[in-house]
């Protein structure tokens, strides 16, 4: 029960750090026409808007965000190349709704097919892909899922890795906005594809315009996927970078294509206006700290992570740190051993802490090192 109650005074004290996250468009004046939306900041994941966040809604193409996750994870840790050739099958040909018509047993590298899924959406070249990465789309589908349990996607069950209509195939505002942060967040470069208005492929004869307006319309967008069918309406996850800071639009079942572009320039106009992400730095450089009975007399300590702090506009400079670090410690010394730690205020409110850490490891002087040591200091004196 102790466990319990702690865990849960946690919780409160993280949701009160956060600079009312979480409201609703109705609080915020905001008029939108969506069913279903979120307004995420990218760096630390709160949610600066919601309404019906966790409504379980058709995605339409929004689910090719997980198809595109997949296929970055798979090109940043080496499993696949952007160079190497992808066949197209029977089944990915025949693939309906937005393509760019690949015939069976045509080939086409897999950067070519990564801009044919964010720019126009191809569900012939999502579906060639995922073969390319599972050996089937069933194969691929499962491990979308898989993925999707390891973010904490409680409302989704894929079906498909294109989005394309199918009974229970849903996800919510809240889902899209967790994969869609882990795809910007950890493969930038993904940007190269998501930020294209323009371009062609196969030397090019197909031209291709991104369905996406916001590339072309509203400065600073950084992608990222459109999705449509009667049934879902049309759906937007949009982000957009200004002044270091990133955000997360997630519009769902918005009657209209330029309501769907209004709705997510509302949300972002929003993120950006109210809300700021500041680097924050110890006031002074971390001096070394001696080491005890070391090989070597001191160990310099470093930050665990660099500090960017979500802020609302205005509390910028009140922003301040406390540093708390050890004035000696004794060997043997870790790489990685905690020093001390930052505390990051705003105001008279802790908003954040971070370890400081050795950022190297000290062997302790052995026996005759003692010795060598004083014997070196007593000559030194003499």
């Amino acid at each position: 029960m102790k466990k319990l109650i702690s865990a849960l005074l946690a919780a409160l004290v993280l949701t009160a750090a956060l600079p009312q996250a979480g409201a609703a468009p109705a609080d915020s004046g905001l008029s939108l026409s969506c069913a279903s939306c979120v307004l995420m900041e990218k760096e630390t994941g709160t949610i600066l808007l919601e309404d019906n966040a966790h409504e379980k809604l058709e995605p339409a193409s929004v689910t090719k965000i997980m198809t595109l996750l997949l296929v970055m994870e798979a090109v940043d840790s080496g499993r696949i190349r952007l160079e190497d050739p992808v066949s197209v099958s029977a089944y990915a040909a025949g693939m309906g709704g937005s393509q760019v018509y690949l015939e069976e047993g045509e080939q086409m590298p897999v950067s070519e097919m990564i801009k044919c899924v964010t720019v126009v959406s191809g569900n012939d070249c999502a579906v060639a892909l995922a073969e390319h990465l599972a050996g089937s789309e069933g194969a691929f589908v499962s491990q979308m899922n898989q993925r999707a349990k390891e973010l904490g996607m409680a409302d989704t069950t894929f079906l498909n890795c294109t989005g394309l209509p199918a009974q229970g195939h849903v996800t919510s505002a809240y889902d899209i906005s967790l994969m869609s942060r882990e795809l910007i967040l950890n493969h930038p470069k993904i940007r190269d594809y998501t930020t294209i208005w323009m371009d062609s492929i196969r030397d090019g004869a197909f031209g291709l315009t991104n369905t996406n307006r916001l590339v072309r319309f509203y400065p600073g967008t950084t992608g990222l996927k459109t999705g449509y069918t009667s049934s879902a309406q049309y759906c937007i996850s949009a982000t957009a970078e200004r002044d270091g800071m990133e955000l997360i639009a997630v519009v769902m079942k918005s009657p209209s294509i330029n309501q769907r572009l209004e709705d997510a320039k509302a949300l972002l106009d929003y993120g950006f206006a109210n809300y700021a992400v500041v680097p924050v730095y110890p006031e002074s450089p971390l001096a070394p700290v001696d080491v005890l009975l070391g090989a070597q007399a001191q160990v310099q300590p470093q930050l665990e992570r660099d500090c960017r702090l979500l802020v609302r506009k205005g509390e910028e400079g009140q922003v301040t740190t406390r540093l708390s670090l050890a004035a000696d410690v004794e060997a043997p010394v870790e790489q990685g051993q905690t020093l001390g730690q930052l505390e990051v205020y705003v105001g008279e409110e802790l908003r954040s802490t971070i370890p400081i850490l050795s950022a190297q490891g000290v062997e302790r002087l052995s026996v005759p090192g003692i010795f060598g040591r004083m014997l070196s200091r007593l000559l030194m004196a003499g």
